[in-house]
């Protein structure tokens, strides 16, 4: 009986594999413009759509537009688009600038961690190779591939009254 109050007392470790929240965000910005090719959107609409902060969303934007991803345009009928096709931009691509450098465990620092095994390791290579094949999984798809199903997208990402406003 001992056992089986220990082993209901275990604790399941918190997730960790995860992107970050501007990777996130900025995965979410391009499908919802993509969901839509040619509808210009704001940022208020897209914080909105999504129920993230605007303030989050003026620097992913800033970040997309300056890796050419997003044409911003100014004034009235203006807003946010794609600056290129959906099939030109891939998602590891996008990953891989909006995470930076890959940082699984400490040994893959500039300056490679403190381990007292770090000279003969072998875990550093496998993390590596983990790293590499999780990015050339995502480097088979483009915002495309991941918006194919655009109008099911739309259903949840425009309701009617940003459509009819929007075509109006």
């Amino acid at each position: 009986m001992a056992m089986a109050n220990a082993a209901a007392c275990v604790v399941a470790p918190e997730p960790h594999m995860k992107l970050t929240a501007f990777t996130d965000y900025s995965l979410r910005v391009l499908m919802y413009l993509a969901a839509q090719p040619g509808r210009r959107a704001t940022i208020a609409e897209i914080a909105a759509s999504f129920g993230v902060s605007e303030h989050h969303l003026t620097k992913v934007v800033h970040f997309l537009g300056k890796k050419g991803w997003l044409a911003t345009v100014r004034g009235k009928g203006g807003g946010l688009g794609l600056a290129q096709t959906p099939d030109a931009i891939r998602v590891g691509e996008v990953v891989r600038q909006t995470e930076g450098a890959a940082m699984p465990a400490e040994c893959f620092g500039v300056e490679g961690g403190h381990c007292c095994i770090a000279r003969i390791c072998r875990l550093r290579g496998v993390l590596g190779e983990a790293v590499e094949a999780f990015h050339a999984v995502l480097d088979r798809y483009t915002l495309a591939d991941l918006t194919r199903n655009g109008p099911a997208l739309a259903q949840v990402l425009f309701p009617p009254a940003i459509t009819e406003t929007s075509s109006a």
